[in-house]
């Protein structure tokens, strides 16, 4: 394989997945999963995602890590590499990683905000919506993730994200098993548990199939060059089907977890989980203020929320250095830098949307498809997850199943049939046809077509 010479690898198989599955761990996991359960009868959805996991997220998963790991190379640059003309949809996956950013530092300057209060004991006394609207102080907390997030890119594969992530992700996990713990321990919590954990199948209809297939493509970073731009730090020892079941099981796990931390605390105290940063940041906050001991465990889950924003940050940020570095030629150091001043530029409108610029409207009201004016956070939130990433995971599967060819593909997969994959023909057809439909569905639901 063809290697850029300081490009950086990964130094152990462990603190890739960690790595990667830190990418896929983000603030979605923490409220969207339990959200979007309570949203489409609870354990219902949640066994609907777990049959679409296996079969869509995996699917897509290896394909993003075969590509990378074949190429070596940024996501603009491994398309390019293998046809010059679908160029275009890792620039597309580039610019995305740029976008979410934007907002993501916001929401993580946010985090940082609730953990600084809750090692005070203030943080039920926060008003969410005047410190959102406040033109200063959340871009003073974004600049500091922003900051955080960059020293950590700063120093690369190995000495940076690696070793960070391998922190990082151990502790993101003890924590959200803590906080289920107390969770599941209140009194009155059986019947979140119930709710949570007792499918009731009858409650499955296309809605729920397609809110399942929607949260599993974007909890686990598809479609914008992540999964491509980490692959591409592998060498050729690395188990790409392995990987491919131990990231998105590792995201699902805290993703789970995240649901036995708020469903039994939610129902215990009477509240409703809400949607969006207003559970994390408007709802439980009074649940902790109410739980016995409850400022101890606010402050383990706001820095839990700070790890997950760091975890999926790292590797967004990576994407735009990888691509400055792999296809500008630009040096790690500069394009690190580079990368968060640009990304810091965009996060100033869409904090400030929040209050001074509430009435600046980049997409104006359509109201043939149901689309409010959105003001930037909105409108980038909005391009990014309804638009670009099931655009890129369409286009992922048409080129690796139609293009470059699955045959080209599970040669890579298999170190050119020295490893072995039972499972290639199903992969094959998941990934030609099943895959790419499932995705197109979802991409029709998210401008309410379907």
């Amino acid at each position: 394989m063809n290697e850029i010479v300081g490009r950086g690898k990964w130094a152990t198989k462990a603190g890739f997945v960690l790595a990667a599955a830190g990418s896929a761990v983000g603030l979605g996991n923490l409220w969207k999963f339990p959200y979007m359960a309570g949203e489409n009868g609870g354990a219902a959805f949640v066994f609907v995602y777990l049959l679409l996991l296996v079969l869509i997220g995996m699917t897509v998963m290896l394909a993003e890590l075969t590509v990378g790991r074949h190429t070596q190379l940024d996501a603009l640059g491994a398309y390019k590499k293998l046809s010059a003309k679908w160029a275009w949809v890792g620039g597309m996956g580039v610019l995305c990683a740029f976008l979410i950013m934007a907002f993501y530092t916001v929401v993580g300057g946010w985090a940082i905000k609730y953990f600084v209060a809750s090692c005070t004991n203030a943080v039920a006394g926060i008003d969410f919506g005047a410190f959102i609207t406040a033109p200063m102080e959340p871009l003073v907390y974004t600049l500091v993730f922003c900051v955080l997030t960059w020293i950590i890119v700063y120093y690369g594969i190995g000495g940076g994200i690696e070793k960070a992530s391998k922190i990082m992700m151990p502790l993101l996990f003890i924590f959200i098993v803590i906080i289920a713990i107390r969770s599941c321990t209140l009194p009155g919590a059986g019947a979140g548990l119930n709710y949570y954990l007792n499918p009731d199948l009858s409650k499955i209809d296309g809605g729920v199939i397609l809110a399942a297939m929607g949260q599993v493509f974007f909890s686990l970073s598809l479609g914008m060059g992540c999964m491509i731009t980490y692959g591409s730090y592998l060498g050729e020892d690395s188990s790409l089907t392995q990987s491919s079941w131990m990231i998105p099981g590792l995201d699902t796990a805290i993703a789970f977890l995240a649901g036995l931390a708020i469903f039994p605390a939610v129902f215990a105290f009477g509240m409703e989980p809400g949607s969006g940063p207003g559970l994390m940041f408007a709802t439980l906050p009074q649940v902790f203020d109410k739980m016995p001991a409850g400022e101890i465990f606010a402050t383990i889950f706001f820095l839990l929320v700070i790890f997950a924003a760091l975890t999926s940050a790292i590797s967004l940020l990576e994407v735009v250095t990888a691509y400055l570095v792999d296809e500008k030629s630009v040096k790690r150091g500069g394009a690190s830098i580079l990368g968060i001043i640009g990304i810091f530029i965009l996060a100033i409108p869409c904090s400030l949307s929040m209050g001074s610029l509430a009435n600046v409207h980049i997409i104006p009201e359509i109201a043939s498809m149901n689309i409010p004016a959105m003001g930037f956070f909105d409108a980038f939130d909005f391009i990014t997850s309804k638009l670009m990433l099931p655009l890129g995971g369409l286009m992922l599967c048409i080129f690796v199943g139609w293009v470059w060819g699955t045959d080209k593909a599970i040669n890579e997969i298999t170190d050119g049939g020295l490893t072995s994959f039972p499972l290639a023909g199903i992969w094959s057809i998941l990934v030609k046809y099943i895959a790419p439909v499932a995705i197109f569905l979802v991409f029709l639901s998210g401008f309410g077509v379907i």
